[in-house]
């Protein structure tokens, strides 16, 4: 402890990480965060190729619109800031059917049942039922309430009327939840309509997940922040370091320092990282919990009780990012395309029908003038493909296919591709692993039939002083989950060394 200052230590700086670093310096502790890699922002990563951004961490964020709870987080984190503009696309996806026939995902319901409709008419019954499961969960959202007993500096609590406008969802919630998405999909007959609702998420997530997701887009939230993820990720460092908070980068962290009181009472007593003893207070680990519960504690195993659960339901869901740089303008194209096939993809030993692609090229900064940048970002269970394709030293062989494969496939549907593609790269489940520690290079937990949202204590109650932060906390995940953990984890820890919360 310096300065009456408690010492706490932050096992990775992604979302997670920089937001409990943010709220527990602005509380009175003495933040270090130590990060392996060289970059703020974890799985919330964007990279430059030759001038070309790809945005691989952040699509749309949660909690963008001031209407929502969550916003005032990001806010308080300083994630959002005048810097970073939302922009809010409208439609949210665009399925090319061909021919110039276009079908459009539209955020506004009853514009969207009229575009399916007239497109549509044989599925009118499944469209109402789509239109009115949505609206169901137009006003459901994360909600923020302080802990019991906790000083707080600014309090947040759900309003009655806030919670009570989310009761209609209970009406299908079962049904949602124990219906896989792409069993809901199904019921639509036209391919079209398959394609353009079942595009935009994993199928293999229950239907809830898509339907909440539609929900949140009709509610006016879910936009793209100018900059991305590497803008909020570097938003939040600075904010962080503002505060006087630490960052140490380069930091591999082997494993939580836990000795015995007097009494046999385990407590925290800082980390190993780089082979070095660093002292602490207290720890907060951000790294995905499902890898750090065993990395972390090897020579002394974490007894919390929701450690077996943790190993029984995480499913990571990975996901292979495409991504191109365009000598020309496709400013002329969607935002967001699903491109449908008659023949698949093949990729990641997986089979892809249709095509999610993203156009970067309305968005400021992105690519050099006058190009575009496009990315792919195809999602499923890859880990056992490239991770074996890595081991028998076929990983680059079969990058270079699955590049070639979708180069080709992309110059046929979009003519401005061919001769024009300056930069190409494709960031597996195994990059997701080198770079953050993953459980299997995962970004998410997947939500299959039958599953709900769990969230995990942010407190050890077998070890003082241990925290935990992270999407992996409150599944399925996702940067809403992760800044939410963050803050449930400084509230814990501000209860504890009876500190108010900032």
């Amino acid at each position: 402890m310096e300065n009456n200052r408690p010492k706490l230590l932050i096992v990775g700086a992604g979302i997670a990480g920089l937001g409990a670093g943010v709220y527990a310096q602005r509380s009175g502790f003495d933040v270090t965060i130590l990060e392996q890699h060289i970059v703020p922002g974890g799985l919330s990563a964007s990279w430059s190729r030759k001038g070309y951004y790809f945005e691989g961490g952040l699509h749309w964020l949660t909690g963008s619109s001031e209407k929502i709870p969550l916003y005032q987080i990001w806010k308080e984190v300083g994630a959002l800031q005048d810097n970073n503009p939302v922009f809010y696309k409208d439609p949210i996806y665009t399925l090319m059917i061909g021919g110039g026939k276009k079908l459009c995902l539209y955020r506004d319901t009853e514009k969207l049942r009229e575009e399916l409709l007239n497109h549509a008419p044989e599925d009118k019954k499944m469209i109402d039922r789509l239109c009115r499961d949505i609206s169901y969960y137009k006003n459901v959202h994360l909600l923020i309430k302080d802990k019991g007993g906790l000083k707080c500096k600014n309090p947040k609590s759900p309003k009655i009327g806030e919670v009570l406008k989310m009761w209609t969802a209970a009406l299908r919630v079962l049904y949602l939840k124990n219906t896989s998405g792409r069993e809901y999909v199904n019921k639509f007959k036209n391919k079209d309509v398959r394609n353009l609702i079942g595009g935009m998420i994993n199928q293999d997530y229950n239907a809830l997940s898509l339907i909440y997701t539609l929900g949140s887009f009709s509610s006016g939230d879910c936009g793209y922040p100018e900059g991305g993820s590497a803008r909020m990720a570097k938003n939040m460092a600075e904010t962080f370091t503002s505060l006087g908070g630490k960052i140490e980068y380069r930091q591999n962290v082997e494993k939580i320092r836990i000795e015995k009181d007097a009494n046999g009472r385990k407590k925290v007593k800082g980390v190993v990282a780089n082979g070095k003893e660093i002292d602490a207070d207290a720890v907060i680990v951000t790294q995905d919990a499902r890898q750090a519960i065993d990395d972390l504690f090897k020579d002394e195993p974490l007894e919390e009780k929701w450690v077996p659960k943790m190993r029984k339901i995480s499913i990571s869901e990975q996901d292979m990012f495409f991504g191109f740089g365009i000598k020309a303008n496709l400013k002329d194209y969607p935002r967001s395309m699903l491109i449908p096939l008659e023949k698949p993809f093949v990729a990641g030993g997986k089979e892809f029908y249709v095509l999610p692609v993203n156009n970067y090229a309305l968005y400021p900064n992105h690519a050099p003038e006058g190009c575009s940048t496009v990315s792919c970002l195809l999602l499923g269970e890859f880990y056992d493909y490239w991770k074996k394709a890595k081991e028998d030293g076929t990983y680059k062989e079969k990058k270079e296919k699955a590049i070639a494969d979708l180069t080709s496939i992309l110059e046929e549907k979009i003519p401005e591709f061919k001769g024009n593609i300056e930069v190409t790269d494709l960031a597996t489940s195994i990059t997701n692993e080198r770079f953050c520690k993953t459980f299997e290079g995962g970004y998410m937990n997947l939500m299959k039939a039958g599953m709900m949202t769990t969230s995990f204590p942010s407190k050890a109650k077998t070890v003082d002083g241990l925290y935990f932060a992270g999407q992996r906390m409150i599944m399925p995940g996702g940067l809403p989950m992760a800044v939410k953990s963050a803050w449930n984890a400084a509230q814990e820890l501000c209860y504890d060394f009876g500190f108010e919360f900032e």
